[in-house]
């Protein structure tokens, strides 16, 4: 094969073939490069666009990278239909077949504890929003009559907000608690910024979920369940579950992932930043 190869998971073999229509990032075909009982899942790129000075460049433009991010969770959505893959980072790169069987016999430990210990298990995740004036647009309020009237008016809006942001703060940790307990293991994340997920309201809960194939028939409908509970009265709670994913927030990375770049010599590794999320 010419050209770099971009490599999307690692996983143990598997006999069940992935959709015969997906493609991997820049519509390349995905295939299997088995190495000691473990395969990395991977597709041949152009090296004018995933050498290490290009793939700088386009990593900045948010419009390649939200494609090339596209092409990259459809090959990890498919492999988590038909096996436990172990997610890599966006654009991990390396030069050639030889270069990817390097990093495979490096890591061989740790890849083979991870994927023992996400065998058979898919990640959920849960956010909760919390919207201002109770999600529902609130009747003006009467022109206040004097100065009195204005403190008073803004002094029960101040305690009407606090209230609100208390009681979804409160149900935030309750519905952690409650799903971390039918959960295997999870993660709590930085709330997300509005601005940037451009979702309504204020994000109280960012979290993840370890669950086991067996067990996530039953984590739904208690995510449903609870979510129905205590948004019956509609005051502004939203609950968003997604998921299954491939165990992104459960992937403990190798010290060579956390710096950002693959510890292999440059005549094996083209390049190694940026990450996937779900």
């Amino acid at each position: 094969m010419n050209g770099l190869r971009y490599v999307y998971a690692v996983c143990r073999p598997f006999d069940a073939p992935l959709q015969a229509q997906v493609t991997g990032v820049a519509g390349a075909p995905v295939g299997q490069l088995p190495h000691h009982g473990l395969v990395a899942v991977v597709s041949t790129v152009p090296e004018r666009d995933f050498a290490e000075e290009p793939l700088k460049r386009h990593l900045e433009d948010l419009d390649w990278l939200s494609d090339t991010a596209r092409g990259h969770q459809s090959v990890i959505d498919a492999l988590t239909a038909v096996t436990t893959p172990l997610p890599l980072r966006l654009a991990t790169v390396f030069r050639d077949d030889s270069g990817v069987r390097t990093m495979l016999e490096r890591r061989e430990e740790t890849l083979r504890r991870t994927l023992d210990r996400l065998d058979g298990r898919v990640e959920w995740g849960v956010k909760i929003y919390a919207e201002s004036g109770g999600g529902q647009r609130a009747a003006a309020p009467a022109r206040p009559a004097s100065g009195r009237d204005y403190l008073l008016q803004r002094r029960r809006r101040n305690q009407a907000h606090d209230e609100m942001w208390e009681r979804a703060e409160k149900f935030a940790g309750r519905l952690h608690d409650l799903l971390s307990g039918r959960a295997e293991d999870s993660r709590l994340h930085p709330p997300q910024n509005s601005a940037l997920s451009r979702e309504s309201g204020r994000n109280v809960l960012n979290a993840a979920y370890l669950v086991s194939r067996a067990d996530s028939e039953a984590f739904v409908e208690l995510v449903d369940r609870t979510k129905d509970e205590e948004t019956a009265d509609g005051a502004g709670l939203r609950v968003e579950l997604t998921g299954p994913w491939a165990a992104y927030s459960f992937a403990t990375p190798a010290p060579e992932e956390a710096s950002g770049t693959a510890s292999g010599t440059a005549s094996d590794t083209a390049s190694d930043t940026g990450e996937a999320a779900p």
